[in-house]
């Protein structure tokens, strides 16, 4: 395919306000001003009959990335029977994964498309103080197995009133803050003296715990924490422990970090921020603002914005970043907080987030700032291949 006369933002130093991209096999092959097109991609064209599609002057950008959802695994519409976001039976469930519940025929991934949304960080809700592994997909398809960049991609804790109220509820633990950081520091001393047993030899293979199994990336520092964290304290307490285990983290929801970006900054983790559209349905969002993000980047911490879906919904993602952008933040840190900064924290930069040779063609075209309310989405193209045209 050949996309002509773009208004090309490519998420690095580089933009085309006159630009194409030209894409094979799936990937973006090369991108460049109009003027420098070179002439025998026209007869490449026309000789294997390929798709051009001329855009007129629309903006042209990476498809939109949701850096937290759980788009598949809270199905809409299906209530009970489809929402498998927390296993709500056990505080430390670390084992379960993404992968085996998101179903592909949510509406939500089709509402995502779109929206020019074209791929999600997606797993278990906040219920336990170990929920789960995320997974990092496309968002076309009917296989999961082929829509999957990266699984597990990140390993989800929370901290904060969800699981305190789903198990102090029931006379379990944990019923304190006290409770769920001890209880998530308990598992992960576990895990770690069991990866140094297993380096030394010590383990033999019928010996291997599958549920201390799953830590070992996270140990290694192959994926981060995902941790759930909403208000100043608990994302302290985040902090320190990551910090304790020398591991890596993202901090998701966040709602509170405008209150100690300082801490924030020196900690080195960035941020997954929002639902903004969600109510102050419990005491540790009362502090929730659109005004974050834009106090987090002016602090210099890596900032992306995420949907949460269904909490709010995924079509609107585009949105969210433009009333972060009205409440402070940056115009180009709005785009690049549903792009490639999304993509830089969820680990898979080197396929998706910014338009560049070598990456996948997933595009997003649309009649104008995505981040307007009025904005059109034209074409979603995905692999190198329209999945949504306007009007269709």
């Amino acid at each position: 395919m050949l996309v002509l006369n773009g208004n090309i933002h490519t998420m690095t130093d580089k933009d085309y306000k006159n630009g194409f991209i030209y894409i094979k096999d799936g990937k973006i092959s090369s991108i460049g001003d109009m003027a420098e097109l070179p002439g025998g991609l026209w007869d490449r064209q026309e000789q294997n009959n390929e798709p051009v599609l001329d855009v007129n002057g629309a903006w042209v950008m990476p498809g939109l990335v949701d850096a937290h959802c759980h788009a598949g695994i809270t199905e809409e519409k299906r209530g009970q029977a489809g929402d498998d976001c927390n296993e709500i039976t056990s505080p430390v469930t670390p084992y379960l994964r993404a992968i085996d519940a998101v179903d592909p025929m949510d509406p939500a991934f089709h509402d995502a498309i779109m929206a020019g949304v074209t791929s999600i960080m997606t797993g278990p809700g906040s219920s336990n103080v170990a929920g789960g592994q995320f997974a990092f997909m496309k968002v076309q398809g009917r296989s999961v197995d082929k829509m999957v960049l990266k699984a597990p991609a990140a390993m989800k804790v929370a901290f904060g009133e969800n699981p305190k109220n789903n198990y102090g509820g029931k006379g379990k633990m944990p019923c304190s803050r006290m409770a769920v950081a001890g209880m998530l520091r308990e598992e992960l001393w576990k895990a770690r003296c069991y990866k140094e047993k297993k380096e030394k030899g010590n383990i033999y293979p019928e010996e291997e715990d599958f549920r201390m199994e799953c830590w070992l990336p996270v140990l290694d520092g192959k994926i981060p924490l995902k941790a759930h964290v909403h208000r100043a304290y608990d994302i302290l307490t985040a902090i320190r422990i990551a910090k304790e285990f020398n591991l890596k983290m993202t901090l998701d929801h966040c709602t509170e970090g405008h209150l100690v970006a300082d801490e924030i900054r020196e900690s080195g983790f960035p941020v997954v921020t929002g639902p903004g559209f969600a109510a102050r349905s419990k005491i540790e969002v009362k502090n929730m603002s659109f005004k974050t993000a834009g106090v987090l980047e002016q602090a210099g911490i890596k900032t992306a914005i995420m949907s949460d879906h269904p909490v709010s919904l995924i079509r609107y993602l585009p949105l969210y970043a433009g009333f972060c952008i009205k409440q402070g933040l940056s115009m180009e840190g709005g785009l690049r907080a549903i792009t490639i900064n999304a993509a830089q924290i969820c680990g898979v930069s080197d396929r998706v987030g910014s338009l560049e040779a070598g990456k996948d063609a997933d595009i997003a075209i649309f009649n104008d700032n995505p981040v307007e309310v009025f904005t059109h989405t034209l074409y979603t193209i995905i692999n190198g291949k329209i999945v949504y045209q306007l009007g269709d």
